[in-house]
């Protein structure tokens, strides 16, 4: 019995080492990539020898600086004739040789081939020379490198192979630099370009916020032009987020700057806007509804006095939904027949005949019957001239005709 025990446990013994050495020879898993050609160290012909003792002379930087322009055309000729394969191992050997020539020039050539991998596909390309472009600017971080060109560079090089965050925070050192030499031109500049970089990725209050930023600016030096430009910008990020009462906000500066200007084109449109940004609002707080009907009628008015008349039918058209949502059926149907003529003096004869339905619709409520019959009737005459929904209408003209349309 103990021997047979004793056998047991040997046996377990046994059988839990080899478990263990099993594990031991399971074949790890393989990286997503291998590794990144722009880290490899062989020597190249193109240097010269004992490289490692001596930094490269003027003359000999000239000499690789063109070897490279050389590689680059290579590798693009390869590209075109469709060797995507050897045009993009003659590019790695030019990015890891730029390294000699500085940062800036390496992270230039990064940029432009990054470019060309984001163009082609080429996520493995792409992911290589962002690890090297991650590597720089942990470099030039650790260095506190105040190098503006460096830093513009890396933010263009991330925007080529769509790595948004890190371009907003390579366009961040640069905003700090130019800030401090007090350079207005490139501070805007950069706060446009970080405002884009923001809304690429979807993060609409930092957008918010340098846009805000850049109105702040325009607004200092009296620079109307482009104070419109940004308030413009901020309504459709606003619009994004879901933000209705800053939207509102912002449509209403605007709207104050172009009755300054005596221009009144845009009023109608802006009305609209804000009204539709009232009725969001007035889901939860139901006495905004006033503020929607008084923006819609201001965007129907200052239209039709303007002869924007499609942008006067689509006012219209706002107010009758809001009407009836309202149960104020008496208005819905003033409305509606404003909107008949309103349509006929855009000459959309589809519309009329739509502003038509929805009368014999409204009389139909009311249950007037005749006056139902006759809009339908109506309607009927320019569906027949447009050929659209006759069958529609003749059936409304035929449900009336036997009982009353019910």
């Amino acid at each position: 019995m103990l021997r047979r025990l004793g056998f047991i446990v040997a046996a377990t013994i046994l059988f839990s080492s080899s478990l263990t050495l099993a594990e031991s020879k399971k074949p790890k898993q393989p990286d997503k990539y291998p590794p990144s050609p722009l880290e490899a160290t062989t020597s190249d012909p193109l240097l010269p020898p004992l490289l490692n003792k001596q930094p490269l002379s003027a003359e000999e930087l000239q000499k690789l600086e063109a070897a490279l322009d050389e590689l680059n055309q290579q590798a693009a000729s390869k590209l075109q004739a469709g060797d995507k394969v050897a045009a993009f191992d003659i590019w790695n050997r030019e990015l890891r040789l730029r390294r000699y020539l500085g940062l800036v020039s390496e992270v230039k050539a990064l940029s432009r081939v990054g470019a060309i991998a984001w163009n082609q596909n080429d996520t493995q390309e792409v992911q290589y020379i962002t690890q090297r472009l991650q590597a720089i600017q942990k470099q030039a971080l650790s260095e506190k490198s105040v190098d503006l060109q460096l830093w513009r560079s890396l933010g263009e090089a991330y925007q080529n192979v769509r790595v948004p965050k890190q371009a907003v925070e390579a366009y961040n050192q640069v905003l700090a630099m130019v800030r401090q030499q007090k350079d207005t031109a490139a501070e805007v500049q950069t706060l446009k370009t970080i405002g884009g970089l923001h809304l690429s990725w979807f993060d609409y209050p930092q957008a918010a916020k340098t846009y805000e930023e850049l109105l702040s600016f325009a607004t200092a030096q009296g620079d109307r032009f482009n104070e419109v430009a940004y308030l413009q910008q901020l309504a459709y990020i606003y619009e994004l987020a879901n933000q209705p009462q800053s939207s509102i906000n912002t449509r209403n500066q605007l709207a104050e700057i172009y009755t300054s200007q005596n221009n009144f084109t845009e009023i109608p449109k802006l009305k609209l806007a804000i009204a539709s940004n009232y009725e969001s609002l007035a889901k939860e707080n139901p006495n905004l509804l006033i503020e929607a009907f008084k923006n819609y009628q201001q965007a129907y008015n200052t239209a039709w006095q303007l002869q924007q008349y499609v942008r006067s039918g689509e006012a219209l058209q706002k107010l009758i939904a809001l009407y009836r949502s309202q149960g104020q059926i008496d208005e819905a149907l003033q409305a509606s027949q404003i909107l008949v003529e309103v349509e006929e003096r855009a000459v959309n004869f589809y519309g009329m005949m739509q502003a038509y339905d929805q009368i014999g619709k409204l009389y139909l409520e009311r249950k007037e019957y005749p006056q139902a019959l006759t809009a339908f009737q109506k309607g009927l005459e320019l569906a027949q001239q447009i050929k659209h929904e006759e069958a529609y209408f003749t059936q409304q003209i035929e449900k009336l005709s036997k009982g009353n349309g019910e």
